[in-house]
């Protein structure tokens, strides 16, 4: 690390729970060291924002070893000491959803501005305080929207700004992969997804990733159907003991969006992947279409929509998926995450008002909104009306 010059800002940045695999890969590695590799982010008045990561967690002996592999001096498991030192700016949150809640308000207490993981609590209620606590403080504040930041989407959008598909009929999305239940083989995500006294399952996974996507992108989610599963009755934990799986693994979801938008969401972890990539959406519209993915997207116009006929005694003679033209990139893509923090820090670093970081914990509690009605519609057996969350971003 080069030294301090008149020209830097030097940002504390409390990082409470790098010891899990997305703090640890996606916030720190892919995002935070990878900002201070390349010497930091310009900012508005054209000095450099240098983060100054302290790590902090429940495991000592993980932390250390983090440290030491990413050069890093600064760790502890004590997040008040930590939200003490004199640099710090920001506190981010990547914890078990069931800690995150003390953490956040220990940070606006510190007077703190505050970025963190989704959800941003276990309830719609205590989300909604949350937001509210962190709103009515001033401080700066932001929640990771990561998908927006995907190069796939963020075509996607582009067509959607450009007016590409005339009037959007549907939005048909697939995600997901099988991960394996951990005894002949080693299970890609830890046990406590599959537990829902631990916070788990893929509703309040996932639905809070789609609240957003669908809002962001294509217009307000106004109701939801969801029908839920948990495929996989039994699984092993990282020491290889059985546990019953209580949270679920698979949903199956129906939302209406503003305009007469239908949007079909089906999220799995017990499926095997027959697509291009572990995520894809399909839009409809009156004047074409396009799929998009994690990276690519590719779209078919009206006036070049070839005409399929029906005839299951022949075999096919079309390859479909050539009569699509690949979204060009028009720019270059970084990670997602990293893109995200970046925003941030300039965020935080500048006098402009909160909407520089449009996602903040008022959006936040959105998804949350979003996960606890689709429980509630799988438990109900029915559709589910989404109304106002009762709660704006600015007082």
């Amino acid at each position: 690390m080069r030294g301090k010059t008149v020209n830097e800002r030097r940002i504390g940045i409390v990082m409470n729970g790098v010891t899990g695999r997305m703090g640890l890969r996606q916030h720190l590695e892919r995002s935070i060291v990878a900002i201070r590799e390349q010497g930091g982010i310009e900012a508005a008045d054209g000095s450099m924002i240098i983060p100054e990561p302290i790590l902090v967690g429940r495991n000592e002996l993980k932390l250390r070893r983090i440290a030491e592999q990413y050069d890093l001096t600064r760790w502890t498991t004590d997040l008040s000491e930590a939200l003490a030192e004199p640099d710090v700016e920001i506190y981010f949150d990547s914890q078990l959803t069931q800690l995150r809640e003390k953490g956040v308000r220990a940070a606006v207490e510190a007077g703190k501005a505050i970025y963190c993981e989704k959800p941003i609590a276990e309830g719609l209620d205590a989300a909604v305080e949350l937001a509210r606590l962190v709103r009515d403080s001033g401080l700066k504040n932001g929640v990771v929207q990561d998908k927006l930041s995907l190069p796939g989407l963020r075509k996607l959008k582009r067509l959607v700004d450009g007016g590409f598909f005339g009037r959007i009929l549907s939005v048909r999305g697939e995600f997901g992969y099988w991960v394996f239940e951990g005894d002949w083989q080693e299970a890609q995500r830890p046990s406590w997804n599959y537990k829902s006294e631990e916070g788990g399952g893929i509703i309040v996974d996932m639905f809070c990733h789609w609240r957003y996507v669908l809002d962001q992108i294509f217009g307000p989610v106004r109701s939801v159907y969801c029908q839920g599963a948990t495929h996989i009755a039994a699984r092993y934990d990282e020491q290889g003991k059985e546990y019953p799986a209580t949270a679920d693994d698979a949903a199956y979801g129906v939302f209406e969006l503003e305009g007469g938008i239908v949007a079909q969401m089906n999220s799995s972890w017990a499926t095997r992947v027959f697509r291009d990539e572990l995520v894809e959406f399909q839009v409809d519209g009156t004047e074409g279409s396009a799929v998009a993915g994690l990276r690519r997207c590719r779209a078919q116009h009206r006036s070049a929509t070839p005409k399929p006929v029906w005839n299951p005694d022949l075999p096919a003679t079309e390859n479909f998926r050539e009569q699509w033209a690949e979204v060009p990139d028009n720019e270059v893509f970084d990670n997602g995450f990293k893109v995200q923090w970046e925003m941030f820090l300039r965020h935080v670093t500048s006098t402009a008002d909160d909407s520089e970081f449009p996602w903040d914990f008022v959006e936040g509690a959105k998804g949350v909104q979003l996960a606890e009605l689709g429980l509630q519609s799988w438990r109900e057996g029915r559709k589910l009306e989404v109304p106002p969350l009762g709660i704006e971003s600015r007082p």
